[in-house]
């Protein structure tokens, strides 16, 4: 490591980078007139390179094909000799801001303006920070990857799950204590599910943060009280039940927004999130009266 480090907190170092690049840099923005922020203050979390959860996401879960963190470093560096517990995985979480969660609390049919711009622009800000903890890792002297940036990231099936990915920023925020997963799919986090999430992998050492739950379904009111279901009305396809996720309904439905994107928002794009919004675990985690 470099003096960058020394004396430092590295945890709280990577924490400090992610917060000010959100909180203060004129990049976090959704591009419209009045140059709206795309994220609210950020949630960081950690998690080892050998925690067994990326094991069983490979093998019991999403597929052969996600990757761990380990295959990912040494693909990223392969002359590097690591092992998995020299590795740690930095995930965050970007909360929505409470405009585009207003706007599109009010809709039924097509996204808001605002809940798409996030979607989009907000979608090259996520991409802009996890380049800047990358290069600030490197400087500092810590090789490091942002698995969804890598070359070889993409989509694939899962026999399980339908589609899915070589790596899932929202299971590595999981393994992180950053959150557990509703009946949509989404990750129910602290600041609720109105969120998009990203994720590092570097040679570092930072504890792994705790997670305060057992079950990967916990905040979820329908799977651990059986009631809410809320997220189901909000789907303007259907393509949510009590079976779950229909991701091929929801996937058409999303490229449909295509053309209303463009003929009423004035810009390339497409958006959904109505199971984020408009239910009690869209900014907390919801307690057992929500579900009434």
């Amino acid at each position: 490591m470099k003096e960058e480090l020394k004396g430092k907190d590295p945890g709280k170092w990577v924490e400090g980078i992610i917060k000010d690049f959100i909180n203060h840099s004129p990049e976090n923005t959704v591009k419209n007139p009045t140059k709206d922020k795309a994220w609210d203050d950020p949630l960081v979390g950690f998690s080892r390179g050998d925690d067994p959860l990326y094991q069983a996401y490979k093998e019991e879960y999403i597929g052969p094909f996600h990757w761990t963190p380990l295959e990912l470093f040494k693909m990223a560096f392969p002359q590097m000799k690591v092992g998995a517990d020299e590795l740690t995985v930095i995930s965050y979480i970007l909360p929505q801001m409470n405009k585009a969660k207003t706007d599109m609390r009010k809709e039924w049919v097509f996204p808001s303006e605002s809940w798409t711009r996030a979607r989009i622009f907000g979608e090259e800000v996520n991409e802009k920070l996890r380049k800047h903890v990358v290069d600030s890792l490197l400087a500092a002297g810590a090789e490091a990857v942002a698995p969804v940036l890598f070359p070889e990231w993409g989509r694939r099936l899962s026999a399980r799950f339908g589609f899915a990915s070589t790596w899932s920023e929202r299971h590595a925020a999981h393994a992180a204590g950053l959150g557990t997963f509703g009946l949509c799919d989404g990750l129910i986090t602290p600041r609720g599910k109105a969120m998009r999430c990203g994720s590092v992998v570097a040679r570092i050492q930072i504890p792994p943060t705790p997670r305060p739950y057992k079950d990967h379904r916990a905040y979820c009111l329908f799977f651990s009280r059986g009631t809410c279901g809320k997220c189901i009305d909000r789907c303007p396809v259907g393509a949510l039940n009590k079976s779950g996720h229909d991701k091929v309904k929801c996937r058409s439905f999303l490229d449909m927004t295509h053309n209303y994107v463009l003929s009423h928002h004035g810009f390339k794009g497409y958006g959904c999130g109505f199971c984020q919004v408009g239910i009690p675990c869209e900014s907390r985690i919801p307690g057992p009266e929500d579900g009434k």
